[in-house]
């Protein structure tokens, strides 16, 4: 188990590892050990701990996410992405309370894809498939053709809910990895 201070004002959460917890936020490592026995892999995402860290932060817990990661890719992205200045799209709404830099494009098919500079800095991505063009396998094409929009070298992000089976399946198709799960503690009314 680590703690760590925040590593802005707007992120504070909790990122698991195998065999390894990351509490990133304005609490005293001795809170956070007081809270969880040594040896205790689940409880830093569970609702009892997050709960506590909730309300020491004076926020909530948002969902608990998989963590996934690619390496970007080198050319132009294999799909049509067109980049887009508007920012009512709700993908994009969402994506602006989390993360800076944000930039999205759009597919002639229904997709929108953002990325942005997350948690610590991080390359991030998140996607979203109108309602009807789901289930023809869009989601796996603008998020593999993301891959392909970071400079070489650098690596990008992407949560998912578990219990989202079909985003699951598309991020992984996609060539992302699980490398683990996060909880984000968000100002009160911020999850969605």
């Amino acid at each position: 188990m680590t703690v760590l201070p925040p590593p802005s004002p707007r992120d504070a959460g909790v990122v698991a590892f195998t065999c390894h917890a990351v509490v990133f936020a304005d609490v005293e490592p001795s809170w956070v050990h007081e809270r969880i026995a040594p040896g205790d892999l689940s409880a830093p995402l569970s609702p009892p701990f997050l709960t506590a860290l909730a309300e020491r932060l004076h926020r909530e817990a948002s969902t608990i996410d998989m963590v996934t990661v690619a390496a970007s890719l080198p050319g132009p992205p294999p799909c049509e992405l067109v980049e887009t200045k508007d920012r009512s799209h709700p993908r994009i709404t969402r994506a602006l309370r989390h993360r800076d830099g944000i930039r999205a494009w759009t597919t002639a098919d229904g997709g929108t894809v953002v990325i942005g500079r997350g948690v610590g800095g991080r390359w991030e991505l998140a996607l979203e498939v109108d309602d009807s063009a789901q289930g023809r396998g869009l989601g796996r094409r603008p998020a593999h053709a993301a891959r392909h929009l970071l400079p070489e070298g650098e690596l990008l992000w992407a949560q998912v809910a578990p219990g989202n089976a079909r985003g699951v399946r598309g991020i992984l198709a996609a060539g992302f990895v699980p490398v683990g799960a996060e909880v984000l503690m968000v100002p009160h009314g911020g999850r969605g």
